[in-house]
């Protein structure tokens, strides 16, 4: 009797990990890509295949474009539709990553919400409030997410300065925040000229270098400060290299009030070398994020200052695809992040104040 019930568990046990096995093998999010003018794009065409999300079809109309990329990924062009309804028909994707044109956001969502396939775009979320507000209603009608992709969302050291701040009360209350975006200009630096026509036609993309990488600094104060939005928006914006970029400003600089801090954005198509940091000050201390990984640190009982290193394992993923999965699974909610609708949102307020700051030289109060 006794080997009976012993069989009996074992088989039982075994039934129980096969289950469990069977559960956490989970299929791959079937994704489309929408565009391939946005230079980023490479991110996803150059993902290591690591079970998470499958790349069903990619929308692009420009045949030569589409060509030389998947080349140089070694992706099949069967993957190729010419519009995005014809993708969506053909392959049935579960999220769409939009790297198109800046202005083709709003579409993009317009076509995927009815038919309840989630949508990531790369920042910023629109290129006006108004098309912000319209792909929200849709977002919301249509129970879809609305993610908006930054390259500082999966920096480590931004997470740990977050935690130092609203985690820990390291810093004390927050006082000020500057950040620093931008690099020697996208034709200095060689983007190709699918991706340099739009970025540089300020009904195309928005504006310049304001919203290219000013959008950065809006979406981590913004995050930083927990949702808040600010007092007054006032923005100044150049075109140093008229000669370069004669429709848009290639220089930027935003101030940001709030009722007990202010927020610094600059940014730059002028800067000699590439950057994404940012400096946060409190009450007692700072914290200054370089890079990725590396930051500097004073605190109140320090008596110099620190330096540290911040893991990867810091940021909610390693990269906005594994992120993309995982929302879309439920795994994840994306309420207050730095990819979610709600924060970005009070990001395009900023950036549409902004703009309207620089154009009638003035501050702009939000309502």
């Amino acid at each position: 009797m006794k080997t009976l019930v012993s069989i009996a568990l074992l088989i039982m046990t075994q039934l129980a990990a096969g289950t469990a096995r069977a559960q956490s093998v989970k299929k791959p999010v079937r994704v489309g890509v929408a565009g391939l003018v946005h230079s980023h794009v490479h991110w996803i065409l150059g993902r290591a295949k690591q079970g998470d999300i499958e790349i069903v079809g990619i929308a692009e109309p420009n045949r030569g474009l589409a060509e030389r990329f998947l080349k140089q990924h070694n992706l099949p062009m069967s993957l190729v539709y010419p519009t995005l309804e014809e993708m969506i028909e053909k392959t049935r994707p579960e999220a769409v990553t939009d790297f198109g044109r800046i202005i083709d956001h709003l579409r993009t969502v317009q076509v995927c919400a009815p038919k309840g396939i989630h949508v990531m775009v790369e920042k910023p979320l629109a290129v006006s409030l108004d098309h912000a507000r319209q792909m929200e209603t849709l977002a919301r009608k249509h129970n879809i997410h609305l993610l908006t992709n930054y390259e500082t969302t999966w920096y480590g050291s931004n997470h740990r300065a977050y935690a130092l701040v609203n985690g820990e009360k390291a810093l004390g209350d927050i006082r000020k925040i500057v950040v620093h975006d931008g690099h020697q200009g996208p034709k200095e630096i060689g983007v190709n000229n699918e991706f340099l026509e739009w970025l540089t036609d300020p009904v195309l993309n928005g504006a310049g270098a304001l919203f290219d990488f000013g959008c950065y600094g809006a979406n981590l104060a913004t995050w930083l400060l927990k949702g808040q939005r600010p007092l007054t928006v006032t923005a100044v914006t150049q075109q140093i290299k008229p000669d370069i970029y004669p429709k848009v400003d290639d220089e930027a600089t935003i101030i940001l009030t709030y009722p007990k801090a202010q927020a610094v954005i600059q940014a730059s198509w002028n800067w000699p070398f590439s950057r994404k940091d940012m400096e946060v000050y409190g009450q007692t201390g700072y914290v200054f994020t370089l890079d990725g990984k590396r930051m500097r640190l004073r605190l109140k009982d320090d008596k110099t200052e620190q330096t540290a290193e911040a893991a990867q394992s810091e940021a909610p993923a390693p990269d906005p695809f594994a992120y993309l999965a995982s929302v879309v699974r439920n795994e994840t909610k994306s309420t207050d992040d730095l990819s979610s609708l709600q924060v970005n949102l009070i990001v395009m307020e900023i950036l549409d104040a902004a703009r309207r700051s620089a154009k009638e030289n003035r501050p702009i109060a939000l309502k």
